[in-house]
Formats: C-alpha cells, sequence, structure tokens
C-alpha cells in the first residue's frame, strides 16, 4: 500500500463519487471556515464521537442520524464549536443542516455536520448560511481545501490517501482530519473524515471504524483534555462498485483503513499545540491488550514526562513512576526493560550504564521513541503524543 500526499502536502486525491470544499464565511478573518465532504450518490455512514458527557450540538445531531446509508454530505465549520450553547445551539445546527440541504440538493437527514472552535460562543449562523450556495459551487476532486477549512489551531492540514488492491479491483481510501489542541485518548478535539469508494454494510463499517479509531486516535494525547465535539466518520459510497468478497479482502482493506487513520493521528500529535517533537511510545509483552493499552497512553500522557522529552532530558525515572501510578503490578516492572532513542537505560528491575551526554545527543530530533518491554506476554500497543511547551502554554491562555 502505497500513502500519496500526506499533512501539509498538497492535492490528495478522493475516492470516485467524492467531492470536497471549503470557503470563508466571514467567521473567521482569512482563511476558509466552512468545508464540506460531499458525495455524489448515497454513502453507507458511521460515526463514533466524544466520551465527554458535555456534547456539542452537531455531536448530538449526528448520533440522532447515524449510522445511515443515505448521507450526501457533512457540513464542518471552524472558529466555533456550538458546545455549551443550549437549545438555542441545537436550532442554529438545524438551520445549518437546512441551509446545506438546500444548497446541495438533498434531504436534511442527509446532511450531517460537525463543528470546531471556542466552547460556549453561539456559531454566526447568518453568515455560514449565506456561504453555503458558494460553498456548493466550489467543491473538486482534492482534500485539500476542505482541510483548509476545519482547522483551528493546527499549523498544517492533514489529509493521505492510498489504494487497495482487492480480489475484484482497486479502491481508495482518503482520510482528512483536524486536531492540536485539547487532544486525548478516547477522542479529542478531533475531526476524522474516512471516504472510500469501496461497497460496505453499515454494520461492517462501523466494525471496521471502531477498530481503526482504537488502535489510531484513541492511542494520542497532547494534553489529556477531552472535548466535546470529536467525531471521526467513515462514509462508503460504493461508487467503485466493488465489494469485500473475500477474508483476505477484509483484511487488507482493515488494514489499509488502520494505516490512514494512524497517519492521521501521528500528524495531529506532531502538531499539538507548540510541540517540537513527536513522541512514540512502544509497549510489547503484555500480559492483555487492555494494560498495553492503559500503559502506552499512561506514559503518553505524562507532564513529567513532557517535559523531560522537550527539555533533552532522558529521566528515565519519571517513565518507571507513571506505569507505577498507572497500576502495572510490581512483578512486571521488576522484569521490564526500558529504551528510549534505542538506548537501553532500565533493565530487570535496576538501573543500566549509559552515558547521560550521548542519549541527549539522541533526543534532539524530532522524534522521540520509548520502548517498554514488559517481557510478561503477547500483547502490544503503540501510543502518540508531543512534547510539552512554553508555546503551549501561551497559544491556549490568548485562545478565545
Amino acid at each position: 500500500m502505497n500513502m500519496k500526499a500526506g499533512p501539509g502536502l498538497h492535492r490528495t486525491s478522493l475516492p470516485k463519487g467524492f467531492m470536497a470544499g471549503g470557503v470563508n464565511s466571514g467567521v473567521r478573518r482569512y482563511r476558509p471556515d466552512l468545508g464540506v465532504v460531499f458525495s455524489e450518490v448515497d454513502a453507507v455512514t458511521v460515526g463514533v464521537f466524544t466520551e465527554n458527557e458535555c456534547k456539542g450540538a452537531p455531536v448530538l445531531y449526528c448520533q440522532s442520524i447515524l449510522p445511515s446509508t443515505r448521507v450526501r454530505a457533512i457540513v464542518t465549520n471552524s472558529g466555533q464549536a456550538n458546545a455549551a450553547t443550549g437549545d438555542e445551539g441545537l436550532h442554529k445546527n438545524a438551520m445549518m443542516v437546512a441551509a446545506a440541504a438546500k444548497a446541495f440538493g438533498v434531504d436534511e437527514p442527509q446532511v450531517l455536520t460537525a463543528s470546531t472552535g471556542v466552547i460556549g460562543v453561539q456559531i454566526d449562523v447568518e453568515k455560514i448560511n449565506s456561504a453555503m450556495p458558494e460553498l456548493a459551487l466550489r467543491t473538486s476532486n482534492v482534500a485539500e481545501n476542505f482541510a483548509l477549512a476545519i482547522l483551528t489551531t493546527d499549523l498544517v492540514p492533514k489529509a493521505v490517501t492510498t489504494e487497495v488492491t482487492l480480489s475484484q479491483g482497486k479502491v481508495r481510501i482518503t482520510g482528512i482530519c483536524k486536531g492540536s489542541g485539547m487532544i486525548h485518548p478516547n477522542m479529542a478535539t478531533m475531526l476524522g473524515y474516512l471516504l472510500t469508494d469501496l461497497r460496505l454494510e453499515a454494520g461492517v463499517a462501523q466494525t471496521l471504524l471502531k477498530e481503526a479509531t482504537d488502535q489510531s486516535f484513541n492511542m494520542i494525547s497532547v494534553d489529556g483534555e477531552c472535548s466535546t465535539n470529536d467525531c471521526n466518520f467513515l462514509m462508503a459510497n460504493g461508487a467503485s462498485g466493488i465489494e469485500l468478497m473475500t477474508d483476505a479482502d477484509h483484511r487488507n482493506f482493515r488494514k489499509a483503513l488502520t494505516e490512514v487513520s494512524q497517519t492521521l493521528a501521528q500528524a495531529i500529535a506532531a502538531d499539538g499545540e507548540g510541540a517540537g517533537k513527536l513522541i512514540e511510545v512502544q509497549i510489547k509483552g503484555a500480559p492483555t491488550e487492555e494494560l498495553a493499552r492503559r500503559a502506552a497512553r499512561s506514559v503518553v500522557m505524562s507532564p513529567l514526562v513532557k517535559t523531560a522529552v522537550h527539555g533533552e532530558d532522558p529521566n528515565w525515572g519519571r517513565i518507571l513512576a507513571r506505569l507505577g501510578a498507572e497500576k502495572v503490578p510490581a512483578e512486571i516492572l521488576q522484569k521490564m526493560s526500558l529504551q528510549i532513542q534505542g538506548a537501553r537505560l532500565f533493565d530487570k528491575g535496576a538501573p543500566l550504564n549509559f552515558v547521560r551526554e550521548e542519549v541527549k545527543l539522541l533526543l534532539k530530533g524530532p522524534k522521540v521513541v520509548i520502548a517498554i518491554d514488559f517481557k510478561s506476554g503477547q500483547q502490544r500497543a503503540t501510543a502518540w503524543g508531543c512534547d510539552l511547551t512554553k508555546k503551549y502554554v501561551e497559544i491556549n491562555a490568548e485562545y478565545s
């Protein structure tokens, strides 16, 4: 499988039958702030959503509709989250749906919505709706204008595409997402859109989406804050005419969907607010998958680990302390080994000799890999995050 384009790059092609676009509605001063992904035919669409109990109006709306076999459009506005906005927020979301349905010539239940931005601010639905006819005219078969329209504090748009060869021929998967801050496992201020021209049943699509999300977007953390508005959608419009016919087809498509999702998840972690380094935590040798996932996420979430990585300080004790606080059993901690950037620092309950200045040099790169072997089983997991910097504080102190 060959990935094409990618975070910050251009000309990311969409699958057959999909269009996307973005325009400026005036909510934001300069760049596009209103976008759409549109299917020329009815698409089987499923979603996974934030676990935050304070859910934004678009999340509540989409949860009331999905899964669906006839979605045509997902309209997204940036700058205003339409979360903690009460009944008026629900009403304005419905107004946005109605305007989009009219502009794109579809029924209202065929339109989904997503919003991102400041919480507790009513969306400027008059500006958004007045731009909807222009949005309908400004679509193309590439992802970038939409990817730009959905950004908030992100530094770069994030889109990737790949082709998968199945028994009946080739299908395409294109993934688009946004996310930079308020990012935490179990979804975050993360909007994700996975598009494919494969023909899928809704139940199969839901299973595939959940599996891919659990191995990607649910394994990243920027700041430990779980957002009100996260959504991850999978749209399958069947425009290729190809179905999953064999076990190999299922395996190959599942693998490709997960790889697209993981590429986007890593792009979000690397683009974390103020981030200078991507952190990858690899756990292997765990007795259960649940422990492997929990341990990997706990290390990548730790503010002390994040600041040590930022300061290029090989303070492995912070990692061990985080694992202990996460209730990794003492007998496992006494067996485990720990490496940072390939340098072995701890093994079998005891520190190893290393040259501190040499390891500090290894930490100067843009990516830091922490590898932990529990030596207690066959399960493994990987999580991604970023360092914690002064810039993160500046961005969030001034956000609203």
